[in-house]
């Protein structure tokens, strides 16, 4: 079992939610969240003072899965985050962990089973 954390950018969200339904990933959690990478944030005007803005908005997905598709759910995430043809700064990261436990509250379920 896997747990995969994609940070990418908010608008393309349902485009990644809708590459992994292709793909028969239907359970993830979406987060908005801020960061910063080597885009190192957007200044923006307040009151006629520019200030460097350091933090810029993402959104974070996080989806557990079965060995089987582990895989499938990054072709996805890459298919639906990326921008333009080769892609651009920007459009995020995939973290992999290993995934000790997963349980079903509503049936006691474990492992492999609970994931769906």
């Amino acid at each position: 079992m896997k747990y995969i954390i994609a940070v990418i950018q908010p608008e393309r969200v349902d485009d990644v939610l809708e590459e992994l339904t292709k793909r028969e990933i239907h359970l993830a959690t979406v987060s908005n969240i801020v960061g910063r990478g080597r885009q190192k944030g957007v200044a923006e005007v307040y009151r006629g003072h520019v200030e460097a803005g350091s933090l810029l908005k993402k959104a974070k997905l996080e989806i557990a899965v079965n060995e089987d598709f582990v895989d499938k759910a990054i072709e996805a995430i890459m298919a639906g985050a990326r921008t333009g043809d080769d892609g651009s700064i920007g459009d995020g990261k995939i973290f992999i962990l290993e995934l000790a436990e997963c349980i079903r509250i509503r049936t006691g379920e474990r492992g492999k089973e609970a994931i769906g």
